[in-house]
């Protein structure tokens, strides 16, 4: 997290707009494409890279493991690839993940299967709560050994296997963990099969289309991954496209407040990270996806959005993979919506950057919102659009992103008095976010 830390004061409303923006470059599309290119061959090539602190940390990572790494210009770098199995770490030294939990699974998953890795690893205060057991446990499966034993969170010391060997492996929602698996699997003997019955995000998977020789995808009722490994990797050459996430944000205000519309272009609309724009357009919300085409792989587009009267919203199990990063925003339109919403399947939000279901009921009760919780659904009793102008919000320090991004969003469509502290966390993942609300007419102070 950024020592330069700053509360956000909001106290007004914000008013009609009609404006066309682009967003932040897509943050896991720009951590991948670094780390999969240190491990590729030759000189890999990625445009269009996101400046947030999370890859900020993962260029840092990989240049203490001998990465030469070049700036061409603000967002365009080349990646002197050194090929699978040769990062290299003097013994103890420190690896420091910042706040990103891609950045810590993906790379622990190259790190497991590198010969010669006897590193300590950990993040900020945030990351370092969160339970990193899953993904210790996968590693283990691989041979790779963490210190203390039966410790699940950071900081720790991994020390990687001389003798990796491949596993199989049925993948749940984590497309974090899948990446990592396919990650440790390419620089192991024999071949590492993943199954995986719903399809999470795919864009590790995307990158390597071209490394038949290393990698091969069925789709089908249940989808496999092969990954076949001491394979080289061909270098990469991609331009990041804008980030489907950030987007949602700017896309729920603009369907909640009065009269206004927006386009969006240029973002990534991988039909893996769309979940919200789909489960919005059901509950009637005005979204059209257009100039759409292909690029290394990934699917691009222009999203238009108009203010709308929105449904309840009743949000499936099937749904989460793909709108994990939204429901944050999802809780806020629920409440602001009248009627009760309903979201299924979202047991896996308490281990975000914050317990993200019951730090966004606190923040909704803040404003009258009522909502119940159980381990895996939480109800909404939306209240429709609330004026707040004599309620406060406070939120705390909680070092997630999503959770200051929402509140905003919730402040400046009730007008509540509000108080959001070490915003900077936003930084993350969304450098421009504030920079995008000023130009839609957001008012605010920053205090620091």
């Amino acid at each position: 997290m950024s020592s330069n830390s700053f509360s956000l004061i909001i106290k007004r409303k914000i008013s009609t707009y009609k404006k066309i923006i682009e967003v932040d470059p897509d943050k896991s599309i720009s951590i991948r494409s670094f780390l999969i290119a240190s491990i590729s061959q030759n000189i890999s090539k990625v445009k269009n890279v996101l400046l947030s602190e999370d890859v900020q940390s993962t260029i840092k990572c990989l240049k203490k493991l001998g990465v030469e790494i070049k700036k061409q210009n603000q967002k365009n770098y080349l990646i002197f690839g050194k090929g699978l199995g040769s990062l290299v770490a003097k013994k103890n030294s420190k690896l420091d993940f910042g706040n990103s939990g891609t950045l810590a699974r993906l790379l622990v998953g190259i790190l497991a299967t590198t010969p010669g890795i006897d590193v300590k690893i950990g993040g900020d205060k945030s990351l370092n709560k969160r339970s990193m057991k899953k993904l210790i446990d996968l590693m283990s499966k691989f041979g790779a050994i963490f210190y203390p034993k039966n410790k699940f969170n950071f900081p720790l010391k991994l020390i990687s296997t001389e003798m990796p060997i491949g596993i199989d492996y049925f993948a749940g929602v984590s497309a974090q963990l899948k990446s990592a698996v396919i990650l440790a699997a390419l620089n192991s003997f024999g071949n590492t099969k993943i199954i995986e019955k719903q399809k999470s995000r795919d864009h590790t998977e995307n990158m390597m289309i071209k490394n038949n020789q290393a990698i091969k995808i069925k789709n089908g009722k249940k989808r496999t991954i092969n990954i076949i490994g001491k394979k080289y990797l061909n270098p990469i050459d991609i331009k990041v496209p804008g980030d489907a996430s950030s987007s949602a944000f700017f896309a729920s205000l603009t369907l909640l407040n009065k009269d206004s519309s927006l386009k969006i272009k240029n973002v990534g609309l991988n039909p893996t990270r769309i979940g919200f724009y789909k489960l919005m357009k059901k509950q009637k919300a005005k979204i059209k996806f257009q100039n759409l085409r292909k690029e290394n792989n990934e699917l691009i587009g222009d999203i238009l959005i108009k203010s709308s009267k929105i449904k309840p919203i009743i949000s499936p199990r099937s749904i989460y993979p793909s709108t994990a990063d939204e429901f944050p925003i999802l809780f806020v339109i629920a409440g602001l919506t009248k009627g009760t919403s309903i979201f299924r399947g979202i047991s896996d939000l308490a281990n975000k950057e914050s317990n993200r279901v019951l730090e966004m009921q606190k923040v909704l009760r803040q404003v009258g919102i009522k909502s119940l919780a159980k381990k895996d659904e939480l109800k909404i009793f939306g209240k429709g659009m609330v004026d707040a102008r004599d309620k406060k919000i406070v939120v705390p320090n909680l070092g997630d992103h999503r959770i200051c991004m929402s509140s905003f969003i919730l402040a400046i469509l009730t007008g509540a008095k509000t108080n959001i502290k070490n915003f900077e966390t936003v930084y993350t993942s969304s450098p421009s976010f504030l920079k995008i609300m000023k130009l839609l007419g957001a008012k605010f102070e920053i205090q620091k």
